[in-house]
């Protein structure tokens, strides 16, 4: 099962991970993993590469992990939350192999 767990504070996320295999399917068939990892990883990009955002990241096999520094930048928000419900859809789409959390912490 692939876990995803979105960081916010005061509604803006600031900190994303995700691990796990989904299970749906074999490695190199797995739609929902395929998915959940272009997500995250395009958000990934979007931040560091096309804003130019200082972040700190940790890429692994079945592991990401980001925690964005200037998280209150509009741009930032827009493409973190484009993230966030598209994982959302996945994770509503196939509950059996996704777990996903977001945890709101008011400053």
């Amino acid at each position: 099962m692939t876990k995803i767990t979105i960081f916010k504070k005061n509604g803006k996320i600031y900190e994303y991970q995700i691990k796990g295999h989904s299970g749906f399917a074999e490695e190199g068939s797995d739609i929902v993993c395929a998915g959940i990892s272009t997500a995250g990883q395009m958000a990934l990009v979007g931040l560091k590469e096309v804003l130019g955002l200082g972040l700190q990241s940790d890429i692994k096999d079945a592991y990401l992990h980001v925690i964005i520094e200037d998280f209150q930048n509009e741009s930032a928000q827009a493409i973190l939350n484009a993230m966030e419900k598209t994982l959302e859809d996945i994770s509503k789409n196939y509950a059996k192999f996704v777990k996903m959390e977001v945890r709101d912490d008011v400053c």
